[in-house]
């Protein structure tokens, strides 16, 4: 391509961002299990055999590692453009090719009565690999459930939850 026809393409590339809410379940969830995991780390502080570095190793470090690996993968936001999903992590993104979308919808009960296959189910986000009747497997990247918007695919089913869905859904349609 030469510099004209570069030029134009970034012009019709359509870009959106959008956030990534919290809801009350994740905050709930990520309180609890945060206190919890800091309370076993503590634990070799006051109990246990002292000197023994794998008691330590166990009840410190893993805990510890558990909170900060999963902090990692907390969803900060959302960007869509012409022909892709970005998942904004803390540093890095996750990038879903749209090509191959069928559908996207609003749905805030579209997590009802799932089950995690694999995944986080609510340190710092609701995200991985997810199954329930109504989606069937699906991959999620949650923060709100009541702001799940699902997109399907052809050959998959991925929720996410930005913080406009009904924006959201209209830039995918235009």
């Amino acid at each position: 391509m030469n510099d004209y026809s570069d030029s134009m393409a970034e012009l019709t590339q359509k870009r959106a961002e959008f956030g990534a809410p919290w809801g009350t379940s994740l905050k709930l969830m990520t309180v609890v299990s945060t206190a919890i995991l800091v309370g076993v780390a503590s634990i070799p502080l006051f109990t246990g055999p002292s000197g023994n570095i794998f008691w330590i190793l166990i009840m410190t470090v893993m805990p510890l590692s558990i909170l900060f690996i999963c902090s990692l993968f907390m969803i900060r936001g959302f960007v869509l453009t012409n022909d892709t999903l970005v998942i904004k992590r803390l540093f890095w993104n996750t990038e879903v090719s749209l090509s191959g979308l069928e559908s996207a919808a609003a749905d805030p009960k579209a997590m009802k009565g799932s089950i995690r296959t694999c995944g986080n189910g609510g340190l710092f986000s609701f995200s991985g690999a997810f199954m329930n009747k109504k989606l069937g497997h699906y991959r999620a990247f949650v923060t709100s459930p009541k702001l799940s918007v699902v997109l399907r695919f052809t050959d998959k089913v991925i929720v996410v939850t930005p913080s406009q869905p009904n924006e959201f859904i209209s830039f995918l349609s235009d």
